[in-house]
């Protein structure tokens, strides 16, 4: 793949960002590069010296933005309607496309203060950015659509936080994903009533994301991909046993690839009441909500595209929420399991049985998906599992059990005990050891999976 640079977002204006200037940071220590990545959009080339000018001090790629772009948007957090956010630690540093023509950018976090900084010093803890990169590559190998963490850098700042022993380590981190054009640009828009803008944006959208011309029906045909793509996000997070823990309309993109990861959790039984957050008291992005908090998201989409489009054609692409989220559950459910889809009804009747007997058992979900993957039957499961064992019987595995970790005596796992394992020789003696293990074992989980 030959690096091929893109400047789509300066079509827009000065309406949807502001340029900011990256901090200047005392060190630049490469700690993570993801050249697997950096390979789909022609930079795994670079030298290391090369990756630290344009990661870690971010000198503009050649063809690409001149200057890093913070993203101007507002959003509902934890349903509160706040005007007053944006990109606050960090910014649009570039834009390309991949080796399957789309138009990708690379974020950052972590890279300093912007307009939107408000308090905040516009950095990122080294902890929070192992924690991403274990996240994302957690989800890439358990099948949902994700951004992908393309680069941790340590910058050698003493930071302080609240919620972490400090002074704490400091890093800049830097994503690849697929938009990031959230529901709250389109939030912010509508809320200053900018129609115009609305309207550049929701064409650039349907453009550049999704291969299709503006027109007079562009607002609702926007918002059914956007439908799309966030309710098999949402099916994926429930199929992976992942709690986002912060859906906030501002978290949400219109191409339905989950980025942004704060308080993550894998949950580790099937309970609708596990959170990621300790503020989140009220379980509003709980493991079981998140669907519904999802949808809360994109009506609040729907919301802002009234502003330009009539209401019954957007209503009418809203209420396909449901519907699609419930095939992409299975979809993703059958995903997991190993196994190719039967029929309509029995797919679905397998998916209830599923969460019915986790639920009941209280079983790993890692476990049970390790276990069971490719239509295999335990021995050793209970009496809870008897309709999933019923059901099971026609059905092909996906792929055979062939790989060498189906021998493993038990699965790769992502639970908060092993992360705070994984941090605990980082943070002591700098050993970086059971972090690039960790990697390693997950990307073998994703080759046995694929």
């Amino acid at each position: 793949m030959i690096f091929s640079p893109q400047q789509a977002i300066l079509t827009l204006g000065r309406t949807y960002f502001d340029p900011v200037e990256a901090a200047n940071f005392p060190q630049a220590l490469l700690r993570f590069r993801n050249d697997r990545a950096a390979a789909t959009v022609g930079l795994d080339s670079l030298s290391d010296a090369e990756w630290i000018a344009h990661f870690g001090r971010f000198q503009p790629l050649p063809g690409s933005l001149p200057q890093p772009l913070a993203l101007r948007y507002h959003g509902h957090q934890f349903r509160v309607y706040n005007p007053e956010i944006g990109d606050g630690r960090g910014f649009l540093f570039a834009q390309m496309t991949d080796d399957r023509g789309r138009l990708l950018d690379l974020g950052t976090k972590g890279s300093g203060q912007t307009p939107y900084s408000r308090f905040g010093d516009g950095r990122l803890t080294l902890k929070g950015g192992v924690r991403e990169i274990l996240a994302t590559e957690m989800l890439e190998a358990l099948g949902v659509e994700t951004s992908k963490t393309f680069s941790l850098i340590e910058t050698c700042e003493e930071l302080h936080r609240g919620d972490e022993p400090s002074p704490t380590r400091s890093a800049v981190l830097v994503r690849l994903s697929h938009s990031h054009i959230r529901i709250g640009t389109f939030q912010r828009l509508a809320y200053f009533e900018e129609k115009d803008a609305l309207r550049a944006l929701t064409a650039y959208c349907l453009d550049h994301y999704f291969g299709e011309p503006a027109g007079d029906d562009a607002p609702e045909r926007l918002l059914a991909h956007v439908v799309d793509g966030t309710a098999r996000m949402a099916a994926q997070f429930i199929a992976a046993g992942f709690v986002h823990g912060v859906l906030n309309s501002d978290n949400i993109n219109v191409t339905g690839e989950s980025f942004d990861y704060g308080p993550w959790r894998f949950a580790p039984s099937w309970d609708p009441g596990f959170t990621a957050a300790y503020f989140d008291h009220a379980g509003l992005y709980a493991f079981g909500r998140q669907p519904e908090a999802i949808y809360w998201d994109v009506m609040q989409l729907a919301i802002s595209l009234r502003r330009i489009a009539e209401e019954e054609p957007i209503v009418a692409a809203l209420d396909t929420f449901p519907d699609r989220y419930r095939a992409a559950l299975v979809e993703a459910t059958l995903w997991r399991l190993g196994v190719l889809p039967h029929d309509d009804e029995r797919d679905r009747a397998l998916t209830a049985a599923i969460e019915a007997a986790l639920t009941a058992s209280g079983a790993s979900l890692d476990h049970f998906y390790f276990d069971w993957f490719g239509g295999a039957v335990p021995a050793d499961y209970g009496p809870e599992f008897d309709a999933v064992r019923d059901l099971l019987g026609p059905y092909i595995p996906r792929k055979p059990r062939n790989h060498p970790y189906w021998s493993d005596p038990a699965p790769c796992a992502m639970l908060i005990e092993e992360v705070e394992a994984i941090w605990s020789p980082i943070a002591e003696a700098d050993d970086w050891t059971a972090f690039e293990t960790k990697v390693a074992q997950i990307r073998r989980m994703a080759e046995a999976l694929a």
